[in-house]
């Protein structure tokens, strides 16, 4: 019996997948654990693999976007009548058991859409052989692969050949049809840059946003980074400190530590920082769970490792839920103050700048200290505005008394 390959949903805000490429046509055998396709998701690009034996009968969409429960593919025996199975099978957009997948997106193979990709121009010899994510990259990118040696299996070029691949010219520019019209490129939204803005625009017009911003003095934050980075093998970060901080302080103010859920408050036990990290595409906030268990040096590698999944696309769905509170830090790129959209469900986030000196009278001599200033995004349904004040008090407290928290 031919089996049906739906779009699966692969992170819990996921409402369609785009097929970067198919890693097996139409014919080939296939057995459980093969990957059949790379799909981009929102959040990374995973690799769809097949829990079947038999045969790939037929796919749907060769590239281009996908909705979540979509026929994607048919798996069974050989030469089978796969047509048999596919009638009467209804798309995500005719399942009422759906209902998240968007009214316009595509309802059968043959309305599917797919984006013009520029393809490379072949060698004398034949197709350049490239693996599907590879060409996708390249395509986004610019990238000529003719002029790109793979490494992969009998020269196939794969991903790490496109993003290491430094060009010997100055890419060529896009020549308009148009004389005289406004120049300019359009981009299509990834996967995730579209969830980014359908996130943020729910949180900003649906959560009544209101802003704290407080002074904190960081000379003992700085001069306690210096002495326990004297230890070997050991870099604490300015940043590694608030997050450390912050923590200390939900534990003393549980309603900021809370979430809005239309019916009802929930004040979370666990407090999961989201930490927010800038990607190509946008923002990925990967979480720290129960933060206020972990050292220093404990949430500087877990920070670390988390980063550096989120640009490398690698971040399971798992590592980017359950968060209860955010920060998000832009203090290294020389920002003094700023304020943040709500990261739902949370109903608070801190906004941190940067550390600059201030001068300041003290017994009628002028002094110097090094001031930075966060600023909390406050949920009002959840928060009110002396809680919030209350919050950043305690924070300010354990910033300026490095020591109380590390008790």
């Amino acid at each position: 019996m031919a089996e049906i390959i739906r779009m699966p949903r692969l992170s819990d805000t996921m409402e369609e997948g785009n097929i970067v490429g198919w890693l097996k046509k139409v014919g080939d055998k296939v057995s459980p654990g093969d990957i059949l396709a790379e799909v981009e998701t929102d959040k990374a690009t995973m690799e769809l693999e097949s829990f079947h034996e038999g045969y790939l009968l037929y796919i749907s969409v060769k590239e281009g976007p996908v909705p979540v429960n979509a026929i994607l593919a048919v798996i069974g025996a050989k030469d089978e009548d796969y047509k048999k199975v596919l009638e009467g099978e209804t798309t995500a957009t005719d399942n009422p058991k759906t209902p998240s997948i968007s009214p316009v997106a595509p309802t059968s193979p043959s309305e599917v859409s797919t984006p013009e990709i520029q393809q490379p121009v072949a060698e004398p010899s034949g197709k350049i052989k490239s693996s599907p994510l590879a060409k996708s990259i390249a395509s986004k990118t610019g990238v000529d692969l003719s002029a790109i040696t793979g490494t992969g299996d009998g020269g196939r070029i794969v991903k790490r050949d496109v993003e290491n691949f430094v060009p010997t010219t100055e890419p060529a520019t896009i020549k308009l049809n148009v004389q005289g019209a406004p120049q300019f490129g359009d981009v299509p939204l990834s996967q995730m840059r579209k969830t980014i803005a359908r996130r943020l625009v729910e949180s900003k017009f649906s959560a009544p946003h209101f802003y704290l911003t407080i002074k904190i003095s960081m000379d003992k934050v700085m001069e306690a980074r210096k002495l326990i980075n004297e230890q070997p093998d050991t870099k604490i970060s300015v940043n590694d400190f608030v997050l450390k901080a912050c923590a200390s302080a939900l534990l003393h103010h549980p309603a900021i530590n809370a979430s809005w859920l239309g019916d009802k408050i929930r004040y979370n036990k666990d407090i999961n920082i989201g930490v927010a990290v800038a990607v190509d595409e946008g923002l990925l906030v990967p979480v720290l769970f129960t933060a206020n268990k972990m050292g220093l040096r404990e949430i500087n590698a877990s920070v670390a490792v988390l980063a550096d999944k989120a640009r490398n696309k690698k971040l399971q769905p798992q590592e980017m839920q359950g968060n209860t509170f955010t920060v998000s830090n832009l203090g290294m790129f020389g920002i003094d103050e700023f304020t943040a959209i709500i990261n739902p469900p949370d109903a608070a986030i801190l906004a941190v700048g940067g550390i600059a000196d201030e001068l300041y009278l003290s017994e009628g001599k002028v002094a110097s200290s090094k001031i930075m200033k966060v600023t909390l995004s406050c949920d009002h349904r959840v928060i009110d505005g002396a809680t919030g004040a209350k919050f950043l008090q305690t924070l300010k407290q354990y910033l300026e008394n490095p020591v109380a928290m590390l008790v």
